[in-house]
Formats: C-alpha cells, sequence, structure tokens
C-alpha cells in the first residue's frame, strides 16, 4: 500500500505545477518553470541554472540541451517578466487549503516565523551583496541576506514571502541598482520593516491570518516592529536581548502622582526600570515551570519557564503591558533566552511556550532549502533572479511538504528529506548514458575555453604597459 502511494504522489508533480501556471503567463516561462522545479526537487549536486539545463531540459529539436537552453533557462530567472509576488500568493493559497486545516486540534493556530538567512558570495556584483553579519558563520562576511516569512502548522512549514535586504549605500547606488534591476520603487528598509511589509502584505493577500508571530531578538529590539504588529492587532512572542529594560511597576499611575510643587512629573520614576536578565534573577524558584515543547530525536525537548506582567519601554518612553516571557535550558549552566508578548492576562503559560518552541521550524527549513533543494545555489547577480529563485525554491519545498503530509498517514515518522528520497527513487529523472556524459564534457571543455580567452582578454586590456616574457 504504501509502494503505492509513494508512486501516485510521485505523479502529482505535473498537476501540481498545474495550479501555479496562470502565474507564469507566457507558454516559455511555463515550461521553463516545470524544468527548474523538477531540477530543484530531482537534481544532484549544486542545483545552479547551467546543471539544471542540461540535465532536464529538452532541445527544440528534441535532442539534447545545449548552451541555448542554458541561457534560456537564465533569462528565465533575469529577464521573464513573472512576477515572483504573484506565485508566493498562491503559494500562501495552497498552504491555506493543504496545511492550515491540520491546526484544528493544535492550540496555536497558525504561526507565522520571521528570520533572515544569508548566502555567502565572493564578489562585489550580486545585488545586495556587503560585508555583513553572517549567522551561519557566526561573523562578518561578503554576503546577501534574506528576510523570510514562513507559516507554520503540524502538518507541515511553507515559505511565504521573502525580501532581499538592500543596504544603504546598494539602495543609494543608481549605477548599481540599474545593473542589477532593482526596481524604482524600492526603497532602504530595515529587516524589521522588511518583515512588517510582509506581514501585512500576506494577511491583505486573504489567504493566511496569523494566530501567532515569533521572530528572534534582531525584531525584538525594534520598537517600530511591535508597535506595528499591537497596531494591526496581530499577537505574537517575539524575542528580546538581554540587556533589555521594562518597567517593573505601571509608569503611568506613578505619573500621576503629583511633585511637591503642585505639577505634575513629565516623566514617571524609573527606580522600577530593571533589566529582564535581572528581573529572571529575582524570581523565586516556584517561579519556574518545567515544559516539554516536542519529542526531539535524542528525547524530549524541555525548558524552564517563567513570566512576569511588565510594562515595556519603547523609543525610550514607557510602553503597553506585556508578558516578559523567560526561558531556560535544563543544564549546569543554563542558557537563558527572554521574550515579549501582547497576549492578553488570560493566555495559559503552555501556550507562550509553545509559540517559542515553533522557531527550530524555520531552522530546519533553511537546512532542507539549503541541502535538499538548491537555495544558496543560484549564480545569478540580478535582484529578480534572486527573487525568482526562492519562489522556485519554495515551490519545491512546497510540492514536499504536501507530499509528506499525504504519506505521513501509513509513514507517520517520515521527515522531509526520507520523503525526498522516496520522490526520488520513484520519479523518473534522466539517465546520463555514456554519449551524454561526453556531450556534457565537451560542454565544459569549450565553455572553459571561452572563459579563459575571455579573462585573458580582460587582463591584457587592463595591463597595455607590461611585457610578458614567458617562463615556460
Amino acid at each position: 500500500m504504501a509502494t503505492n502511494r509513494v508512486r501516485a504522489c510521485a505523479r502529482k508533480i505535473t498537476c501540481f505545477h498545474q495550479r501555479f501556471e496562470p502565474c507564469f503567463a507566457r507558454r516559455e516561462a511555463k515550461a521553463h518553470s516545470l524544468v527548474y522545479l523538477q531540477g530543484l526537487i530531482l537534481g544532484e549536486g549544486r542545483k545552479n541554472v547551467e546543471r539544471i539545463a542540461l540535465r532536464f531540459s529538452t532541445a527544440r529539436s528534441g535532442g539534447p540541451p545545449s548552451q541555448n537552453e542554458v541561457v534560456a533557462l537564465q533569462e528565465f530567472l533575469t529577464l521573464s517578466p513573472w512576477q515572483a509576488r504573484s506565485v508566493q500568493e498562491k503559494i500562501q493559497d495552497v498552504f491555506a487549503q493543504e496545511l492550515v486545516p491540520s491546526t484544528a486540534t493544535w492550540p496555536l493556530g497558525t504561526v507565522g516565523v520571521v528570520d533572515e538567512s544569508a548566502f555567502v558570495k565572493s564578489g562585489p556584483e550580486s545585488c545586495g551583496v556587503a560585508r555583513q553579519w553572517c549567522g551561519r558563520l557566526g561573523k562578518k562576511e561578503n554576503c546577501q541576506v534574506g528576510v523570510f516569512l514562513l507559516g507554520v502548522t503540524p502538518a507541515g512549514t511553507a515559505l511565504l514571502d521573502h525580501g532581499l535586504y538592500l543596504p544603504k549605500a546598494w539602495a543609494a547606488d543608481q549605477s548599481r541598482r540599474r545593473k542589477t534591476r532593482v526596481p524604482e520603487e524600492v526603497k532602504f528598509q530595515t529587516k524589521p520593516e522588511i518583515a512588517t511589509e510582509q506581514i501585512r502584505r500576506t494577511r491583505a493577500a486573504g489567504h493566511v491570518a496569523f494566530d501567532w508571530i515569533t521572530a528572534d531578538e534582531l525584531y525584538g529590539r525594534d520598537g517600530n516592529f511591535l508597535d506595528a504588529l499591537e497596531g494591526d492587532g496581530q499577537r505574537y512572542v517575539v524575542e528580546i536581548p538581554v540587556n533589555t529594560s521594562v518597567w517593573t511597576k505601571d509608569p503611568t499611575t506613578q505619573m500621576r502622582s503629583w511633585c511637591g510643587n503642585g505639577r505634575p512629573p513629565k516623566n514617571p520614576r524609573r527606580d522600577s526600570v530593571r533589566s529582564v536578565k535581572a528581573v529572571a534573577e529575582s524570581l523565586p524558584p516556584d517561579a519556574w515551570q518545567a515544559l516539554q515543547l516536542r519529542e526531539g530525536a535524542k528525547g524530549p525537548l524541555a525548558f524552564e519557564f517563567a513570566r512576569v506582567r511588565v510594562w515595556a519601554m519603547r523609543h525610550k518612553k514607557p510602553g503597553p503591558p506585556v508578558w516578559l516571557v523567560i526561558r531556560r535550558s535544563l543544564a549546569d549552566n543554563p542558557e537563558v533566552k527572554y521574550y515579549v508578548s501582547n497576549a492578553d492576562e488570560s493566555t495559559p503559560l503552555e501556550t507562550l511556550a509553545l509559540v517559542t518552541g515553533t522557531r527550530w521550524r524555520v531552522e530546519e527549513f533553511f537546512e532542507d532549502g539549503k541541502g535538499d533543494f538548491g537555495m544558496s545555489d543560484y549564480e545569478a547577480r540580478a535582484w529578480t533572479s534572486w527573487h525568482h529563485h526562492m519562489t522556485m525554491v519554495a515551490l519545491a519545498h512546497l510540492f514536499m511538504t504536501t507530499t509528506k503530509h499525504e504519506l505521513e498517514e501509513e509513514m507517520p515518522e517520515l521527515t522531509l528529506p526520507l520523503a525526498l528520497e522516496l520522490m526520488k527513487a520513484t520519479m523518473s529523472r534522466p539517465t546520463l548514458t555514456e554519449t551524454d556524459a561526453l556531450r556534457l564534457t565537451e560542454y565544459h571543455l569549450h565553455r572553459n575555453h571561452i572563459a579563459r580567452k575571455s579573462h585573458r582578454k580582460s587582463w591584457l586590456r587592463k595591463h597595455k604597459r607590461i611585457k610578458l616574457k614567458p617562463l615556460l
């Protein structure tokens, strides 16, 4: 039975793609999108345009693919007029139809997780590339950074929106903007501003409503981001830095007390302002509760949690009442994380704890995306090609997520990478014959020869005054 179910799921890739075909408009773009989707799912090794085109494209003559097919697929990413946002809205629609129903028996509903990810680049030409923080390497590196919004449900995760972060120097450089096809309407935005726009855009599309938003401390330290969520009536549990200050007493009550000269004070007394670390350290032992978030690969994943009602400090002024949620590991030297939430006072601690535990799903997505779906394998430099590639990765990931969900009834412990292996074993892929291998070798030798000639010509043009004397 399981074998038949896997084969049935494997045959659905064309039907799945047909649901998105109207978003690509032109016949050529529709055909190229299917090739690219198949390459991201079934390809081995690096999944760049060239490798996908040479293994999964077919020449118009019906023969093997050549340089023409490589160029055509490159143009599909960079020059083709299809809108990544239209495909993303359709992804949101499919996510709502097929994965959101699984939240019916889940106390959290649908959770939106915001996070950024860096993509290391060696040169200065790729859109938005700069020396900036790379979380994967834990240091500053020459890279591009994207901001991603994921939807999390018990049935699976989907990439709902994404945006390339454009540093200030890039945003102000008209020459580089033109060269990398950055739209005129794109202005400099901080990462929290990009995330705010993504959440609002997803809500406006009308397919997905988030019950919770969660993000790391980059967003938690940004008062405007939290103000925007509260202004939109959006519940959140967002991590904050350890040095964040809060009021432990209602500052508005203190402001109503009158000074001796008969005039009200302009600011509340600050003797009730404390760091979140100090608040956590002052809690008695019975304030903490051990809670299991999920069953991990190495046993229960559990932490101790506590919460305190405090008042936020926003823009150096008193903010609204919020929950301060503290999570610490069960190790001898525990790691402590701090969160704020605008949940109402009746919200159980268990619910807030579970929201903090959804962040691992975005880490899982990046691991799967970069390891199995070629997320970091793109080699194009334009704004359009970055967003087109990420959208196609989102599409490939969504297909495998919905496929895994279908198979879970008979294989409950199935992971997405294992489901992908099943698909690769079941779905037909181009086979590499001896003739094909020779053709590909000749293609790469010719391409390398042309590249060397071009580089040599550029070098000689740059160093005209130097007379070389070959030693070998």
